[in-house]
């Protein structure tokens, strides 16, 4: 299955989650919140830096939800600039 590039725009909104996540991780280790979220430390680690600019819905629940942020502020924060455009 080939997959279409992502647009500068999904890129961008990628960036702002992982930064977002990454903020919310605060001093917790890499490491302790990607094993109590059931993901590898690398797939955290590539989400938090935007490499993954689309991970999947399952994945980011549990990473939001064992660093204390709510799906809605996610959502909110993460797309705000996009509406802000529009």
């Amino acid at each position: 299955m080939v997959r279409l590039p992502l647009s500068p725009e999904e890129l961008e909104r990628g960036r702002r989650l992982g930064a977002l996540l990454r903020r919310a991780r605060a001093e917790r280790s890499m490491l302790d919140v990607a094993l109590a979220a059931g993901i590898s430390p690398e797939t955290l680690r590539k989400i938090e830096t935007g490499r993954i600019a689309t991970p999947a819905f399952a994945t980011i629940a549990a990473v939001a939800g064992e660093v204390g942020l709510s799906l809605d502020t996610l959502w909110t924060d993460v797309h705000a600039p996009d509406r802000a455009a529009s």
